[in-house]
Parts: C-alpha cells; structure tokens; sequence
C-alpha cells in the first residue's frame, strides 16, 4: 500500500502569524514536524499558500507544493497538494497538521494500521484521558472529545465531555469511563479523501465547528487508532514557551 504524508501550512493566523516559520530550539516549527513525519513516510510534502514558508522548506531539503490562498480547511490543501502529486500515485494519504512538532512515529504508524482493514475510509487517533485527569481537562471546549464503538469506529465528536454519566456525582465521572481526548491527526483513502473535499458543510459541524462531523453526517466511518502519547499542538506564541520548555527536557 503507497502511503503520502502532506503537512498543510499557512502563513495568517489569527492568533498566530507566521507560526510554521516560528523557531523552535534552533529550528522553524515546520522543519521539526516534517522530520518527524518524513522518518517514516518517504513521500512527505509540506502544502503552503505563502512562498515563505515554500524557501524554508526548499531551503533545509524538503519537499513543498504551493496551493491556494482561499482553503477553508486544511483537508482541502491537502486534496490540492496530491491532485498536483498525481491522486493515482498514492492509496492512502496522512494529514499532519503543521504545528505539530512532537508528532510521534508511533502514532503515525497507528493511523497506518488501521487500513490493514480494507474497510476503513477514514482514520485518526485519540488519547485516553486518565482516570486521574481533572474533569476540568475534559470539560475544556478547545479539546474535543470522541465517543468510540467497540469496534473501534467514531460515534461521535464533541466539544462537551461525552457521554454524561446520568445519576453519577461529576466528580466521580473519570472513575466511572475512560473518556478519549481527539488528536486531529487524520489518513484517508486517496478516493475518500477526493469524495469529502466536495461536501457541504453540515449542521453538526456548524454547531461544533469541527469538520470531522461533516464526514459522520453524510455516512462517512472513521476509525480509530489509541496512542497513549501526547502532542503538544501550537496555537499561540504562549503554547510556543511551553513547547521550548517540553523540548528541552527531550535533550
């Protein structure tokens, strides 16, 4: 099975900007999460809309696609990127975001495992949250949940703690399930991946603002795979401190 790894990477952000060129010990944060993710999957390409941020890529001997300026969403850069690549080249492609730099090579070969099944259309991980996490961890909005099947398939995502625990004191709610925090790594089958691309947005979506619920609504499955390792996503420049410090303890 032909595995491609693409990292979409903007320059605006909102709270952010230029984040992929932002340094992180010594390197732009797009250079660590496409050695990370390049260790692993031999065709890796960072997609970018800003020819900044295609140098630096260029520059420390990576492989970059110049996209569009006017994606909504970094799974359409992505469709973008492997339709230039040539979508017949590549069964199954991985969406890492690119302000991921402490992705692990264990997750990615997780998400790979799951199309050993060739069933699956969609995959992506989730973390346990410990029995001892605050519930204030998992009440957070910005870190949405998944309720999973038996079987391993997303039921649901959510930004509310799902499922409420009916006639059990809230502080007692970890004790009583294992509820699984979403880690917006993604892989889909290159055909699936061209097929969402031309969905509209749901109402489900609308209302969590979370893409992945667009897929579920119109009878997409997502499987999903356990990793037990955390990653430390960058959003601000505050969550860039915080990662110079997680670095270093790595050395």
């Amino acid at each position: 099975m032909k595995f491609a790894a693409i990292i979409p990477a903007r320059y605006a952000s909102t709270r952010f900007p230029g984040k992929p060129l932002a340094m992180l010990g010594g390197k732009p944060i797009i250079q660590r999460v496409y050695e990370r993710v390049s260790s692993c999957v031999a065709e890796t390409y960072v997609a970018t809309d800003d020819e900044r941020i295609y140098n630096t890529v260029e520059k420390f001997g990576g492989k970059a696609i110049m996209t569009r300026t006017d994606h909504k969403s970094g799974t359409d850069r992505c469709w973008e990127a492997v339709s230039k690549l040539g979508a017949e080249r590549f069964d199954v492609i991985i969406n890492v975001q690119g302000d991921e730099p402490f992705i692990h090579t264990q997750q990615i070969e997780a998400l790979r495992d799951c199309f050993n099944a060739p069933a699956t259309q969609i995959a992506t991980l989730v973390k346990p949250f410990g029995h001892d996490a605050p519930i204030e961890a998992v009440e957070n909005p910005n870190s949405p949940k998944v309720v999973v099947s038996p079987d391993g398939r997303a039921l649901y995502f959510s930004r509310s703690i799902i499922p409420y625990l009916r006639n059990r004191d809230k502080a007692e709610w970890m004790k009583h399930h294992t509820y699984y925090k979403h880690i917006g790594i993604y892989a889909y089958r290159t055909t699936v991946l061209k097929e969402i691309t031309m969905l509209q947005p749901s109402p489900l979506e609308l209302a969590e603002s979370l893409e992945q619920l667009r897929w579920l609504e119109n009878g997409y499955q997502i499987q999903v795979g356990i990793t037990d390792i955390e990653t430390i996503g960058i959003d601000t420049p505050e969550d860039l401190a915080r990662a110079e410090k997680e670095l270093n303890k790595e050395k």
